[in-house]
């Protein structure tokens, strides 16, 4: 599912070693990263890599008053050919000087699709699970994660009163509603490679544009209006992709009792960050989840889940996220027989369910469950 102007830069690359930035970041961040990194230095086949250790988080900003060094931005965009990211510990109340280091690594390097794939795999594990293979593709750097926000007194009440600015551009909504109609395309010639009868999904690749524009005409009209012109404009290219809308909160609904019915959806940041998570619910957890944010000229790996540090350093965080996520990482630099080694090998170990950690029923640690992919991956 890589762009192709991404795998183009990697194709011609005449780099002995890939280098990859490594930002555990705050909390299980800092365990399930280098669970990632053993797996890509295991790969028999590929590139070779070379990883870079960089800083950001919460943690940092408590020790040093930025949540985002200006090092870790240069060496991502001067030195690294792609990155991991672990996890952020972002308060969910206002600190002074404190600002989000994902959202703002998104901004500096042009990341501007949030991609996730949800897939669930037949095991022991999850009896009751729905079968679904869905990709949630999120616009990455508008909507309200913009962080314009004010506040204000009201002279009538005395009493506070909150704003937040939100913002929908047409050319960010453009060039993800582009990304999505050809990862649909990229996804049905993977399918063709299998038979019909073999396949999960069955009919013509589609997407599902997911807004809210019965209540916000302007914003949520221009994205959907957008969105859909990407292939009324290119009905050539396009004319086998199906196309639908579905208000978010329907969305959310449909996904729970029929996930089956979603190929790809593509939503503006914050319904995107939403169903995104909610559909981890139903493969079992988010410690399975992962997502690559993608530019035209860089990807970085990130596990959905957030840093968890009810059990940082207990050494049972999952890591399957995380490797995933590695995979994704390869996947979108173009290495994409190293990305299905890496993806059958953690669906092997879900699918036999006996190396399981704490969030998905079992007993194992995250060293036990990354040996078990290794196994698999020889």
């Amino acid at each position: 599912m890589a762009t192709n102007l991404l795998r183009r830069q990697f194709a011609t690359s005449t780099a002995s070693k890939i280098k990859i930035g490594l930002i555990p970041a705050d909390g299980i961040g800092r365990e399930v990263i280098p669970a990632a990194r053993r797996v890509l230095e295991s790969l028999g086949s590929g590139p070779k890599f070379e990883f870079v250790d960089l800083d950001a988080g919460f943690e940092y900003f408590q020790k040093t008053g930025t949540s985002l060094p200006q090092d870790t931005i240069d060496a991502l965009k001067n030195d690294c050919n792609g990155a991991l990211f672990g996890a952020v510990s972002s308060p969910s109340h206002k600190v002074a000087g404190y600002s989000s280091p994902i959202v703002a690594l998104r901004k500096h390097l042009d990341l501007y699709a949030n991609v996730r794939p949800v897939k669930s795999v037949k095991s022991p594990a999850f009896p009751n699970q729905k079968e679904l293979d869905m990709l949630i593709i999120r616009e990455n750097t508008e909507c309200l994660y913009i962080k314009s926000e004010r506040e204000e007194v009201d002279p009538k009440t005395g009493l506070r009163v909150a704003y937040a600015d939100r913002k929908i551009s047409e050319y960010a909504s453009q060039r993800i509603g582009k990304m999505a109609f050809d990862m649909a395309l990229t996804r049905q010639q993977l399918r063709e490679q299998v038979p019909l009868e073999k396949r999960f999904w069955k009919h013509n690749p589609r997407v599902t544009i997911v807004h809210k524009s019965n209540v916000l005409s302007i914003t949520d009209g221009l994205w959907r209006e957008t969105v859909r012109a990407v292939k009324e404009k290119n009905p050539d290219v396009y004319k086998n992709v199906d196309m639908e809308e579905q208000l978010v909160d329907s969305m959310v609904y449909r996904m729970f009792r029929e996930p089956e019915v979603f190929d790809v959806a593509v939503a503006p940041n914050l319904y995107g960050d939403i169903i995104s998570d909610g559909a981890a619910a139903l493969v079992g957890s988010l410690g399975v989840v992962p997502s690559a944010n993608v530019g035209d000229h860089f990807v970085m790996g990130e596990p959905v889940h957030g840093s968890a540090p009810d059990i940082a350093g207990k050494g049972i965080a999952n890591p399957i996220a995380s490797i995933r996520s590695a995979g994704m990482l390869l996947e979108h630099m173009g290495y994409t027989q190293e990305a299905l080694k890496v993806y059958n090998a953690v669906d092997a170990v879900l699918a036999d369910a006996s190396i399981l950690t704490p969030d998905l029923g079992g007993k194992s640690s995250t060293n036990e469950v990354v040996d078990a992919v290794l196994k698999n991956l020889a």
